[in-house]
């Protein structure tokens, strides 16, 4: 008896969607989302400037921390207090940034109480 061998045909993948040489992406938090949304449309502004295509802002969920405390010692425990901190957040993507671009960002000066994180991707 002969056995026929099967062929493995291998199928043609599809082309992923190449993504850009550079990128700098651009997180920033803050407490207040007014302060916030200024400081976002200042980093634009200033990309914008320099003809630097931009993607975003996005925002991205608000995170809350919530904090329970007793309203007093011993034996009251069942009045409590609860406080909460919210952080609001947006990412802001530079596709293809030039010197020009890196460095006007650098010498930004953004209100107090704005956290920026930078990363090269």
């Amino acid at each position: 008896m002969a056995t026929e061998e099967k062929k493995k045909v291998s199928k043609p993948r599809a082309k992923k969607a190449e993504a850009p040489a550079a990128r700098l992406r651009i997180k920033v938090r803050a407490y207040e989302h007014k302060v916030l949304d200024a400081s976002v449309k200042q980093i634009l502004d200033t990309a914008l400037r320099y003809d630097a295509k931009v993607a975003g802002p996005i925002p991205l969920p608000t995170e809350i921390k919530k904090y329970t405390v007793n309203r007093s010692t011993f034996i009251y425990k069942d009045a409590r207090e609860q406080f909460e901190m919210r952080i609001h957040k947006r990412v802001i993507d530079i596709l293809d940034p030039t010197p020009k671009v890196i460095e006007a960002l650098t010498n930004l000066s953004l209100p107090s109480g704005v956290t920026i994180d930078v990363k090269m991707a």
